[in-house]
């Protein structure tokens, strides 16, 4: 399972913002890819956009620039670790 806290509701925010309609993987890994062909929820480019617009929304950062969302949107924890980095600098 996903690991507890921000991993975890992240996990769960984006199965329900990209309308998860396959089973969902038993062990969701914080290490999984989120997109593309490896992914194990099958989301693609499309699903980024979707999931960009509603973690900048939910948790006030921003992901800026084509290169910098590939790289935060690599994996659960990836994602996760940048809006925590976010959070601390905006202290």
């Amino acid at each position: 399972m996903v690991t507890e806290g921000l991993e975890k509701e992240l996990g769960d925010l984006i199965i329900k913002i990209c309308n998860v309609s396959i089973p969902i993987p038993d062990a969701l890994l914080p290490d999984a890819p989120l997109i593309g062909p490896d992914s194990p929820l099958g989301l693609d480019s499309l699903d980024a956009v979707e999931i960009v617009v509603a973690v900048q929304k939910k948790y006030g950062v921003h992901i800026d620039a084509q290169e910098t969302g590939r790289r935060v949107l690599e994996t659960l924890r990836t994602l996760a670790d940048f809006i925590r980095r976010q959070s601390k600098a905006e202290r």
